[in-house]
């Protein structure tokens, strides 16, 4: 029985990729006292003791999924990361340039300290800093050493074992460092998920994570219903003096239907209003305050109020809305009965008022009848319209427009300089998130979808890791000894408590951008995934981002001369 399920997952192995999930996901939301191990670190784990059963695992489908959660992170901070390369890019640069440099320095230190040889010494940098990259540019290195044949065969073979014996906590301490302990490192969990919550609100709400089940109880926009009783109704007025009466009193709202002698109607501007009529007053909330001394008493009309809005949001973008107050727009035509329920500018909150001035790029939401909706927007800029479908032709061609872009190599001397597929999707992901933020009038990804490519992407690539490393690892530790993990084990540890140290009080970040610093440093994409499992949020990708170009290059750098010194 047990064989023969064995059997079933090696003929099948997607299968143990679902299996491999769906108990790490079980695992890790087990939690004793406040400690879990998380779904990252769970799958990871989980994977290594699947993987014990020799089950072949073909390539591709590791590197999609990696790829699809890549363009993820990057599609959701894409216009944040932008905007913060103006600030703290260049810090985050130099912190990459540091710590890397001490991830360098620790492993030469415990390479000669162990007195391993070169092969030895590389299979342990590349393993213990998570740099996949180094083995094939270290492995040519080391064969122009010029060492004997029989010695060079030897330091190549050991190579890919010290990797995989070192790779492991590599990838899982990492993990278990930054997800489970680094945010208690830094203050602790709460306290770094409220800092994480106040940057999140300087970003206007960038990498908050999408609720569905949550609603903000601030409505900004109201439709009330109220019956005509005020003495300004004595005789009939038309919608056009009644608003134009309410605006004179302080009330910038609109009438949307109109209830008279049972009979319901959308009003025209020449249509009357009289008394006992019943109608629906639309603006926003602040302009209901008080209404009924000008109107009457508000009653409830289920029949009244039954009938469909429209919200979209619109990116400012027409020269006629541009530079003009909203007090002053409200006057056209096109603007009847829509609503600007809220804006931002520039990722902060746009107050909105009668005296607001609207510039290019401001983001607003109107809601108002389908119609009304309809005829508004054009006159204002590009519309957004939520829907549930994802604009796949923009995914695809995104992401291998950016793994295109990442296979491209620069050569600097002997050593090829490049982002990779994984690195291109990431970029593809922050280039073309930019420009759906810029114009969004195509590239649309629902949260929903975007969770789905976030954690199914980043858990099926970690499943498969765990799988493909567990039996190198055990082969591994019987040919190297148990002693090389311990040293990989302090090379991973000491440059990443060195690093949340550097973030916190010497660079001064964010905890949520340090601890997304520390892991594009490690080139860790596991530990991102982690972080953000953690703080609830994927505002640590703005961290990773720009760390992980440049130690994705300096490591590798690193690793050479570490070929060389040992």
């Amino acid at each position: 029985m047990v064989d023969s399920f064995i059997n079933i997952l090696r003929e099948y192995p997607t299968l143990a990729i679902f299996l491999t999930i769906g108990i790490g996901f079980f695992i890790g939301k087990l939690r004793i006292g406040s400690f879990s191990l998380g779904n990252v670190t769970a799958v990871l784990l989980v994977g290594v003791l699947i993987g014990q059963l020799d089950i072949p695992m073909s390539g591709p489908i590791k590197m999609f999924f990696f790829m699809l959660f890549l363009f993820s992170i990057g599609y959701s901070v894409g216009p944040d990361f932008f905007r913060s390369l103006r600030g703290s890019g260049a810090k985050q640069a130099l912190f990459a340039v540091v710590m890397s440099s001490v991830c360098f320095g620790v492993t030469v230190l415990i390479a000669k300290l162990m007195s391993y040889n070169t092969g030895e010494s590389i299979g342990m940098f590349a393993g213990s800093q998570t740099c996949s990259s180094l083995l094939g540019v270290g492995t040519e290195a080391l064969g122009r050493l010029g060492l004997p044949a029989d010695e060079l065969k030897s330091q190549l073979d050991i190579v890919p074992v010290c990797y995989a014996v070192t790779y492991i906590f590599g990838t899982l301490g990492t993990v278990i460092i930054l997800g489970n302990f680094g945010p208690k490192l830094l203050g602790g969990l709460d306290k770094v998920k409220k800092q994480t919550a106040e940057l999140e609100k300087q970003l206007d709400g960038a990498g908050k994570t999408y609720d569905p089940a949550v609603v903000n109880a601030n409505a900004t926009v109201a439709y009330r219903v109220y019956t005509v009783t005020s003495s300004f109704f004595e005789l009939p007025q038309t919608v056009h003096d009644t608003e134009k009466y309410l605006r004179s009193n302080g009330r910038d709202v609109y009438i949307d239907r109109i209830k008279h002698q049972g009979e319901i109607t959308v009003p025209n501007y020449g249509d009357y209003i009289s008394a006992g009529d019943t109608i629906v007053i639309c603006g926003r909330s602040e302009y209901m305050m008080q209404i009924e001394k000008l109107i009457g008493h508000e009653t409830s009309d289920a029949d009244l109020l039954s009938y469909p809005l429209s919200r979209v949001g619109v990116l400012v973008a027409r020269k006629h809305f541009i530079g003009k107050k909203l007090s002053s727009l409200r006057l056209n035509k096109y603007m009847h009965g829509v609503v600007i329920r809220d804006g931002s500018r520039a990722g902060a909150e746009l107050d909105i008022s009668g005296d607001t001035v609207f510039q290019k790029g401001d983001k607003l939401t109107v809601i108002g009848r389908p119609d009304q909706v309809k005829r508004a927007t054009p006159h204002i800029g590009h519309v957004d319209k939520p829907s549930v479908a994802s604009d796949l032709m923009f995914v695809g061609l995104a992401i291998f427009i950016g793994g295109l872009f990442g296979a491209l190599s620069v050569w600097i001397g002997s050593i090829p300089v490049s982002f990779g597929t994984s690195g291109g999707a990431l970029v593809a992901g922050l280039v073309f998130g930019w420009l759906r933020s810029k114009r969004p009038t195509y590239g649309n990804i629902p949260p929903g979808a975007l969770w789905v490519m976030n954690n199914l992407g980043l858990n099926v690539f970690i499943a498969v890791i765990g799988i493909e490393a567990a039996p190198s690892f055990v082969s591994g530790i019987k040919a190297v000894g148990p002693m090389l993990f311990v040293a990989g084990a302090v090379a991973t540890m000491i440059p990443l408590f060195v690093g949340l140290w550097l973030g916190h009080k010497v660079f001064k970040f964010n905890p949520a951008i340090t601890l997304g610093c520390c892991a594009g440093t490690r080139t860790c994409t596991a530990s991102l995934g982690a972080v953000q499992n953690s703080l609830g949020s994927t505002l640590p990708a703005i961290g990773y981002t720009v760390t992980y170009a440049v130690s994705n290059i300096l490591l590798v750098i690193w690793g050479l001369l570490t070929v060389f010194i040992i």
